[in-house]
């Protein structure tokens, strides 16, 4: 398994809200980066031409007055392409862990910590590389992903998913009908948001819980025939368990 990450990440003098708190990034990677079996693979900066395609060149303006924020904007949406072209190009399984998340940025706007969409961005620069029509997004963090929802809002071929239930076993059983019901699309991709976690906001799922998801997500992507599977970071706040329960997602996922 591949995971995207930059030590520019680390840093948080970017913003002054929960996502970009010391320590959070590193709450991930020292989990993820003992593990033999994933490789961790540096990420760029994305073009400017590829924010252009998602969101309204006076917002961009407006993100660009901040120049640290812009920058660690810029980064995260790469990170977000790097992870959906490895996924495309080698069909292997790809975690990008990135800040700040995006999944509440809108075309013209954001909120909730984001700023530029990074799956729209991926997911859009991919169809204008000819590489896909179709993708299915599964969006599990504690909030919906209204950002994700207006910025692709455009490409009807996109099928997105945010479980909306009281109990663990009701929402994955969610996720599982939603997906058996999906004959195919050109790649999977993922919004995870750990503030579902049962000690965080979203007070719901367990640390096996994560896992279920990616291994659900898993054998969707066998099914369809293909494998191809990408996910990124959006919340989670519960700094003491957040490095595990990533973790276990990609154990499932991987």
């Amino acid at each position: 398994m591949r995971i995207i990450y930059n030590e520019k990440f680390s840093n948080t003098d970017y913003a002054n809200d929960s996502a970009s708190v010391p320590g959070r990034m590193e709450s991930i990677i020292d989990h993820l980066k003992n593990n033999s079996n994933y490789i961790i693979t540096t990420t760029e900066p994305a073009e400017l031409e590829d924010i252009e395609r998602v969101h309204k060149i006076e917002y961009i303006n407006s993100i660009k007055e901040n120049p640290k924020l812009y920058e660690m904007a810029l980064l995260s949406s790469g990170g977000a392409i790097k992870a959906s072209q490895i996924a495309m190009n080698s069909s292997e399984a790809t975690f990008a862990c990135i800040r700040p998340p995006g999944h509440h940025a809108y075309v013209d706007m954001g909120w909730g910590y984001c700023h530029f969409c990074n799956m729209a961005v991926a997911l859009k620069k991919l169809r204008a590389d000819g590489r896909i029509n179709t993708a299915f997004v599964l969006d599990f963090d504690a909030h919906t992903g209204d950002g994700t929802i207006n910025s692709l809002a455009d490409w009807k071929e996109v099928k997105i998913l945010n479980p909306m239930a009281e109990k663990n076993e009701e929402y994955i059983t969610l996720i599982e009908n939603v997906i058996k019901d999906i004959e195919y699309v050109d790649i999977i991709a993922v919004c995870a948001g750990f503030d579902s976690y049962i000690k965080d906001c979203g007070g719901k799922l367990t640390t096996f819980d994560f896992y279920r998801i990616g291994y659900i997500l898993k054998r969707f992507a066998k099914r369809l025939g293909h494998n191809r599977r990408f996910a990124i970071l959006e919340g989670g706040y519960y700094l003491p368990d957040l490095g595990k329960n990533v973790l276990s997602f990609c154990q499932g996922f991987e």
